[in-house]
């Protein structure tokens, strides 16, 4: 850590004891746990530049969230410069929902993580959330995105799967609160057995199915792990159309 970024980031938390990477690490940021006087907080920082995009939208997103009952880390504060960019949140103990389902110690016991994924994504989807309002169709702006993200060469997806996309645009439903990127890395499992959204960039107002086909791809295959969502998720099923056209199509350029 430079010298001008931590006395930028004491400015916020104050003075700076001790730093240290977490062992889980995403493909897009640096995250290490940092502690001050005032307790143990989060610095996430990016540096090339879709990737430092994605992080300004989510200090934007946390930052409209305070207040909100949605559960997130708290914001604390967004420090950018030239070349890097760099996110403050609360430190929350926990692991990821990925190595809880790994850890698992019985199925039973996977199954019932499963089934708490599947009520958690239910409840956002059914939360009313007035600070992320939009007016906007959701997916109308994920194809502009993601040609933008295609002809700079920054996708999976081609421009020929995108023009697919287009034509073959599923009816609409009506749009809910979602997370936008909605796999187990992305949920905390909380000391105290709760859970928490984390990488919240994407959460806006939006098409629940996008959600749901992400939530279950890692699932399918196994159909007592399927049933075992949507024990918890009982809101919709996504039809094999639909999970096509997310998680094959749309997730490719994302």
């Amino acid at each position: 850590m430079n010298q001008q970024l931590k006395g930028d980031i004491e400015q916020i938390i104050g003075p700076i004891h001790e730093r240290s990477r977490l062992a889980e690490q995403g493909c897009t940021s640096e995250v290490s746990q940092v502690m001050t006087d005032k307790g143990s907080f989060l610095l996430k920082s990016s540096f090339q530049d879709k990737y430092r995009e994605w992080l300004r939208t989510e200090a934007d997103v946390l930052e409209r969230l305070r207040g909100e009952e949605v559960p997130v880390p708290r914001y604390q504060g967004f420090i950018e410069y030239k070349d890097s960019s760099h996110l403050l949140m609360s430190f929350e103990e926990g692991v990821s929902l990925s190595a809880a389902l790994e850890n698992a110690k019985s199925d039973g016991a996977r199954k019932s993580l499963i089934r708490a994924f599947g009520r958690f994504l239910l409840d956002l989807h059914q939360m009313k959330v007035p600070s992320l309002d939009s007016s906007s169709v959701w997916l109308d702006e994920q194809l502009v995105k993601a040609e933008n993200y295609a002809k700079r060469g920054e996708a999976d997806g081609s421009l020929e799967l995108l023009q697919k996309l287009k034509e073959d645009k599923p009816a609409p439903v009506r749009q809910t609160m979602i997370h936008g990127d909605c796999n187990t890395d992305n949920i905390l499992v909380l000391e105290n057995g709760g859970l928490m959204w984390i990488d919240v960039a994407g959460m806006t107002l939006g098409d629940p199915r996008y959600d749901e086909c992400l939530a279950i791809r890692k699932l399918r295959g196994y159909s007592e792990y399927i049933e075992a969502f949507y024990e918890g998720y009982t809101r919709f099923r996504v039809s094999e159309d639909e999970f096509t056209y997310f998680n094959n199509g749309l997730y490719e350029f994302f």
